[in-house]
């Protein structure tokens, strides 16, 4: 475990060039409306797991049948796409484009399952690591899936190549310095899941803790956590302790590439931040928390018997309340109300 407190919070923008997290879950709730799959997921209060007065987890292993929070990512953007092109979208709406993408989990699948929804291609390059299961997933919704390069980063740039040779439209996760737009839009549709939070918590948190890959999870929640409970929250972002990218560019005060070996929080282990997501944390998060693979993994089995099942990334967050030596550390106790997000479905 290592903590850190950011001495940015509440100031200027890191990354001058890059824009700050949308905060209106407005527009993502109307879109989502005329979604059948849009369903609310629910807010579990896990009673008895933690010495707390309140533990509430956001379950978002459903969401939208797709199993993870990202469901409200890429898909969202293509739907965005859609009713640009007319008020009534749909089977061919978008015939004739192609998304493209590389991915090692759900991103890949929300954007196979948006793509599908309208009558576009998805391309998702995944690297040679990546689980034959998982391309038969994708392949499932309708994507070609390639495999090109030993890791996530070297599948991005093929995937960036793919979209430049042949006119297709990217579409990340992330930010860096010259692609904005979509990220921006796609971490838009994270909202819905915070403001759902909010509608579903009966009291203000004391205390919300975010797993972080590339942060943009974190940074539409914290975003928008602060425009409904302002600074009474204690915003936690919680990344590997092999990866904390976010946490490693707060301390700098600028974007690092925080490499690192593999962690078991794979959805997680990203090695640079969105510069999106790091903009809205540096304004919007009170600490940043890294957790070793083993500091995750021995909570995993009491969260199961919870009811609470699922991966060392989607579980980072709740892994750390756990702890008791880490909720000290967080100034965790008997009277504190606790925020967590379960991000995806067990595998």
């Amino acid at each position: 475990m290592r903590l850190i407190n950011n001495p940015h919070r509440g100031g200027q923008k890191l990354i001058p060039s890059a824009p700050y997290p949308s905060t209106n879950a407005a527009r993502v709730s109307d879109l989502l409306s005329r979604c059948p799959a849009a369903e609310q997921t629910p807010l579990v209060e896990a009673e008895g797991l933690a010495p707390v007065a309140r533990l509430w987890v956001k379950d978002e292993r459903h969401r939208m049948n797709l199993g993870s929070f990202k469901a409200l990512g890429a898909a969202y953007v293509i739907a965005r796409h859609a009713a640009d092109k007319t008020n009534a979208p749909g089977a061919t709406t978008l015939n004739g484009t192609t998304y493209v993408t590389a991915s090692a989990g759900n991103h890949g699948m929300s954007v196979a399952a948006g793509a599908k929804i309208f009558g576009a291609k998805a391309v998702v390059y995944i690297a040679e690591t990546v689980p034959e299961s998982f391309a038969e997933r994708l392949r499932a919704q309708d994507a070609q899936v390639v495999r090109s390069g030993h890791d996530y980063a070297a599948s991005m740039d093929a995937a960036s190549a793919a979209a430049r040779d042949n006119g297709w439209i990217l579409l990340s996760d992330s930010s860096w310095e010259g692609y904005f737009e979509l990220p921006h839009t796609l971490m838009e549709g994270y909202l819905q899941m915070a403001s759902e939070a909010v509608d579903q918590c009966s009291e203000t948190p004391t205390h919300i803790l975010l797993q972080a890959g590339v942060g943009g999870l974190a940074g539409a929640v914290a975003a928008y956590a602060r425009t409904a409970w302002g600074d009474a929250p204690d915003i936690i972002v919680v990344e590997p302790e092999v990866a904390p990218a976010l946490q490693a560019s707060i301390e700098a005060g600028k974007c690092v590439f925080a490499d690192g070996p593999d962690s078991i929080m794979g959805r997680l282990d990203c090695k640079e931040p969105s510069l999106i997501a790091l903009n809205g944390l540096a304004r919007d998060a009170d600490r940043f928390l890294t957790l070793t693979d083993s500091e995750v993994t021995d909570q995993l089995c009491a969260m199961a018997k919870a009811g609470l099942e699922t991966t060392a990334s989607g579980g980072a967050g709740i892994a750390a309340v756990l702890n008791r030596d880490i909720r000290a550390a967080l100034g965790i106790d008997a009277g504190s109300r606790v925020l967590c997000f379960l991000s995806e479905i067990a595998e």
